[in-house]
């Protein structure tokens, strides 16, 4: 779907699945694989284009075909390895990046769009089930530096966290914003 701002999404899936037992992006999940539901909203979303960070799992770049696959060569460092990857693929002029989780399959396609009108004059946007901040989270171009300092197993939420009223939280009624697997 195109946009007129300049918005791209990336989906963080080079993590081990440790927990799952790994290969869990590629295990089988409601008539396809794990990642189908996280790649198919970002697909959905008002993006340029859709970048897939992979790394421990050779398989999922495979099931992303049609994104532009980036490698975390550092994946076993953690989720900031992933998501300095993803962020350095990024081209000059993106604006803002969609950052969604490999582990996310039922990810609302309706709230996307609200999630891009909701940032202009915020750094960035998340989606909010029951009180709860959820995924993904749009951030804007002025917190990708502090991205890249980000080291070991954490993504954006203590920078998102630090946002105050500059994180524009947008409701919604679906808990895919929160649903994610863990383990089999």
């Amino acid at each position: 779907m195109a946009t007129e701002a300049r918005l791209d999404a990336i989906l963080l899936a080079a993590g081990l699945g440790a927990r799952f037992g790994g290969g869990k992006l590629t295990a089988p999940y409601g008539g396809g694989r794990l990642i189908d539901g996280a790649l198919a909203a970002a697909r959905a979303a008002p993006v340029r284009k859709v970048y897939v960070v992979t790394g421990a799992d050779a398989k999922v770049a495979d099931a992303a075909t049609g994104a532009v696959i980036v490698e975390a060569r550092d994946y076993a460092d953690g989720l900031s390895a992933s998501l300095r990857a993803g962020i350095a693929a990024l081209p000059a002029d993106c604006e803002a990046a969609l950052i969604f989780l490999g582990d996310m399959p039922r990810i609302p396609h309706e709230v996307l769009p609200r999630l891009a009108a909701a940032l202009p004059g915020h750094a960035a946007a998340a989606p909010v089930f029951d009180g709860q901040r959820g995924h993904p989270v749009l951030i804007g171009r002025a917190l990708f530096e502090k991205l890249m300092t980000l080291t070991g197993d954490q993504g954006a939420g203590a920078v998102l966290a630090a946002l105050g009223d500059r994180l524009a939280l947008v409701e919604t009624d679906d808990d895919g914003v929160l649903f994610d697997v863990d383990t089999q």
